[in-house]
């Protein structure tokens, strides 16, 4: 049997970060950056006005106030985009655009708010500090230094900086191609009408969504049955399209379970029997290899994050051997697989977009139940966090630990962590807790 620490190495060591593209701006949203960015030039290129109004000197000024508003010639009008605008007289203004260069000789800009508007003349009611309203040359962005660094997700603030600075192009990990295959005869499809023995495909539509929330692309396959010709040819068909293939159900032990036979003949898939609980068989590998007589031991060692306790060295490996398509197989129940989904495939994925840190936030927490934990195995409770860093934070236990409810799951915000060697656990014990919301 393997450790949780062991199979969560395994699924990472199984997929390595996406190669480098170069991409549209547009197709970057979404994506890690894959280099560091840096200015080609200062921004603002030059001081710039900070909002609609006049350059001033602020010394031709004082004095001004409602009650007694100092009046000033107005000699120009600089707008937006212009370069190397005429000089401030002294004891004149100059009508100003946001975002126009500042004269030579004004030291401030007037807002309109503050003026009566004039064009030939205009009346200012207050005196300006010196610098007011003016954006000075470089004091957002300085030429050479790095903008943006590799491991930032790109969203909407990241690409008005990249715009800004003029990149129309970045290099990033782009986003994995996710394929969801259920597996089962008596999985139909939401919306039809149920049968006596059939179940819907709740894990089809529940990991689709968890994939594409983890930041990466997802298609769903319709529901398999247990037949072992058309589940070969569903995995065959997909590989064009995927960089990760996630399959649930049929990898128990019966007669019905067609995974294992099927997967043996595709490529290198290691099933194990995992100390841990909901989801105690699994397996990871590659398909679209030449298939051997021996199954692939994955790589040893002790993983890290809360889920396996310790830290990795070094971060994930960089993948595998580059051949095939890795592949993660989860157990049909939609918990388990869920659960399964947040210990081991997210942080997979994560590390395939080049994300730095991988797994969930934490925090310990205290449980408001006691229950019996399976000796040995590492388990992961549905749990709703309540509270706050200076109080503490409570953990109310959803549902019987022991069964694998969906509704509790649905209630539930994060996953209490049972340690192995625990087996009684006792209300009021702190507990590490994965947070999911």
């Amino acid at each position: 049997m393997r450790s949780v620490a062991d199979f969560y190495r395994d699924c990472l060591a199984i997929v390595g970060q996406q190669p480098e593209l170069d991409v549209q701006l547009a197709d970057a949203v979404g994506c890690v950056l894959a280099e560091d960015v840096e200015a080609p030039f200062d921004l603002p290129v030059a001081d710039l006005a900070g909002c609609d109004g006049y350059a001033v000197r602020s010394a031709d000024l004082e004095g001004a106030r409602p009650e007694a508003p100092v009046v000033l010639p107005v000699t120009e009008e600089v707008r937006a985009g212009e370069v190397d605008p005429a000089a401030l007289v002294p004891g004149a203004a100059i009508r100003i655009a946001s975002g126009a260069p500042i004269p030579s000789g004004a030291d401030a800009v007037i807002a309109l708010d503050f003026t009566d508007h004039g064009l030939a003349r205009v009346a200012v009611r207050t005196q300006p500090a010196v610098g007011e309203n003016i954006r000075r040359k470089a004091e957002d962005v300085e030429e050479g230094r790095i903008v943006l660094r590799r491991g930032t997700r790109v969203g909407a603030r990241q690409v008005a900086l990249l715009a800004g600075v003029g990149r129309s192009r970045v290099l990033v990990h782009p986003r994995p191609r996710v394929v969801i295959i259920s597996i089962g005869d008596e999985i139909v499809e939401p919306g039809r009408r149920a049968r006596p023995g059939t179940v819907f495909d709740a894990n089809g539509h529940a990991l689709s969504t968890a994939v594409a929330d983890a930041g990466a692309q997802t298609f769903r396959v319709a529901a398999v049955p247990d037949e072992r010709q058309i589940l070969r040819q569903t995995i065959e068909d997909q590989l064009v399209r995927a960089d990760l293939i996630v399959t649930t159900g049929g990898i128990s032990y019966g007669s019905g379970d067609t995974v294992r036979e099927v997967l043996g003949a595709l490529g290198t898939v290691r099933f194990d029997n995992v100390a841990a609980w909901p989801g105690h068989i699994l397996g990871v590998g590659t398909v679209g290899t030449s298939a051997s007589g021996d199954q692939a031991s994955g790589p040893g060692g002790e993983a890290g994050g809360t889920l396996t306790g310790g830290g990795i060295p070094g971060g994930a490996s960089d993948g595998s051997d580059g051949e095939g398509t890795p592949i993660f197989c989860l157990p049909g129940d939609p918990v388990s697989a869920q659960v399964c989904f947040e210990v081991y495939v997210r942080p997979a994925l994560r590390h395939m977009q080049g994300w730095s840190v991988l797994n969930r936030p934490s925090v310990q927490a205290r449980v408001d139940r006691s229950w019996y934990s399976p000796r040995g195995r590492r388990e992961f409770v549905r749990v709703r966090l309540s509270g706050d860093p200076r109080s503490g934070y409570q953990a109310k236990v959803m549902g019987a630990p022991s069964s694998l409810l969906l509704s509790a799951l649905a209630e539930s915000n994060a996953l209490a962590v049972v340690p192995e060697d625990v087996t009684n656990v006792r209300s009021g014990d702190a507990l590490r807790c994965l947070v999911l919301d």
